[in-house]
């Protein structure tokens, strides 16, 4: 992302009429900031500058001596990865020193992938001021959309049609899901129109299934893309040749897969009651659930679903769980910097956004905190990580 330079910032300040800023005087509601967010990524005007949001400045461009705290910075950061802004934006947070006083400058990129939402709103600027998006609006966002080099889970699946799309789950669980009830109530889209704008399909002219879309609301999404499964095996033993007692092949949509791979966890990891050590019992399963539940979606949503069949497998060892996920570290996550606090990119955003809508992902780039917490919490020895080109394997030990 480009670093505008003080001078650029402050002719920014300086200019009232400019439409890619906004400015206030304090942090106050956070749905203001989102929403202000939410529309400098949807760049409707197709203007493909920055977006700039000031904090601790008046109307007209003047700071106003807000203390610009840690926090401050940190709350406005954490803006982009909280769930409520999807797909999620790409933005800069930082201090900078302005006419004379410290202002907090929240930097934002033009999304390739719109239309973007805030909490099922799609929010644009028109002109110096913000709006709901029209029906227009969303149709020219869906065509921006369609000439931008999109990420590989919004490919078209030339070989699907949208008969293959269930029409039932998108309607019925998909968008009350993902977009606020004022908004549906109002909706006059077409169903084609519906699909392009949630990018299940090209456009409302090419309503060829997306890989997003074959995934998210697909009939039979094994049938498109056959390494799109979860293999589960529970293994009487320490090595994969030791005796086989349970195994599944678990397939369908995302939510069909998270959901039947999780009740098979939770079906072999028993419940120990203690009733000597304390006066109460004491109740601790074999492995933490909610840190099983957090690998096994971090391996589904960074898998790679492009040139390979690998399902995502789940082998249970009598001494350990092991996870693995195909396709390597992406972006800027590297094997010397994976898993630690902070670092994380996303090779299928879209698919990010589905498991948000769905209520499998509460926020974004956590999960492997949550999951290194609770092992710590329950005594577990540390997550463990394999690291390779093409595959990565997460460890859980007893």
């Amino acid at each position: 992302m480009e670093r505008l330079t003080d001078h650029q910032l402050e002719l920014l300040l300086d200019d009232l009429e400019a439409f890619n800023v906004e400015r206030t005087v304090s942090f106050s509601k956070e749905d203001k900031f989102r929403e202000a967010i939410c529309a400098f990524a949807n760049d409707l005007p197709n203007s493909n500058l920055l977006g700039v949001l000031f904090v601790g400045v008046d109307d007209t461009g003047l700071p106003t001596g807000l203390p610009i705290t840690d926090q401050l910075l940190l709350t406005l950061d954490q803006m982009k990865t909280d769930g409520n802004i999807l797909p999620i934006p790409s933005l800069f947070v930082e201090k900078r020193y302005l006419k004379g006083a410290d202002v907090a400058v929240v930097t934002v990129c033009p999304s390739d992938m719109p239309p973007v939402k805030c909490k099922g709103r799609i929010h644009v600027r028109t002109g110096p001021r913000k709006s709901i998006a029209s029906q227009q609006d969303e149709r020219i966002l869906n065509e921006k959309r369609r000439f931008k080099n999109l990420p590989f889970d919004l490919s078209p699946i030339p070989t699907a049609k949208i008969s293959e799309l269930s029409r039932s789950v998108f309607e019925n669980d998909y968008l009350p899901a993902a977009f606020a009830p004022d908004i549906l109530e109002a909706n006059g889209r077409s169903y084609e129109e519906q699909l392009s704008s949630c990018k299940m399909s090209v456009s409302p002219t090419d309503t060829t299934p997306t890989l997003m879309g074959i995934l998210a609301i697909g009939k039979n999404p094994q049938n498109f893309l056959p390494g799109a499964y979860i293999e589960f095996l529970r293994i009487d033993g320490l090595e994969l040749s030791d005796p086989v007692i349970d195994e599944e092949k678990i397939g369908g949509t995302l939510a069909e897969m998270l959901r039947r791979g999780g009740e098979k966890l939770s079906a072999h990891n028993r419940l120990r009651i203690n009733v000597t050590s304390q006066p109460t019992h004491i109740k601790t399963f074999l492995y933490p659930p909610a840190a099983l539940q957090q690998i096994l979606y971090n391996a589904v949503l960074h898998r790679t679903y492009e040139s390979t069949h690998a399902p995502v497998r789940v082998y249970w060892f009598n001494d350990r769980i092991e996870i693995s996920s195909p396709g390597g570290p992406y972006g800027i996550v590297t094997r010397e910097n994976f898993g630690q606090p902070g670092i994380t990119d996303y090779r299928n955003p879209n698919i990010g956004d589905v498991l948000k809508t769905f209520g499998f992902v509460q926020a974004f780039g956590r999960g492997i905190a949550i999951a290194k917490s609770e092992l710590l919490k329950n005594g577990h020895p540390p997550l463990e990580f394999v690291i390779e080109p093409s595959l990565i394997v997460c460890i859980l030990r007893r």
